[in-house]
């Protein structure tokens, strides 16, 4: 369990390195890039935040569904052998 959470954490760390390299690159870009107006500049950087929003509240929904799901199917585990062990005591 715990060599999972390191590689968890581990990618994790890449994919936010990702992000923040992948920003600083477009703010750059955004910023040198001297034949688009400052309003353009700004719309796109707006764009691009609200896009990352987006997908960040996209990712925490599916995520929390999952894990709804998950519970749900443990609680109905639990029921069904409940049941069993129930029926196997009566039977005995």
């Amino acid at each position: 369990m715990n060599h999972n959470k390191s590689d968890n954490s581990l990618i994790m760390f890449i994919n936010g390195v990702g992000v923040v390299v992948a920003y600083g690159m477009l703010g750059l870009s955004l910023w040198l890039s001297t034949e688009v107006p400052l309003a353009t500049k700004g719309f796109w950087g707006m764009s691009v935040m609200m896009l990352t929003l987006a997908l960040v509240n996209f990712v925490k929904y599916r995520f929390e569904e999952r894990m709804s799901e998950d519970r749900i199917n443990r609680i109905e585990e639990a029921r069904n052998e409940k049941l069993l062990t129930e029926y196997v005591g009566e039977t005995s």
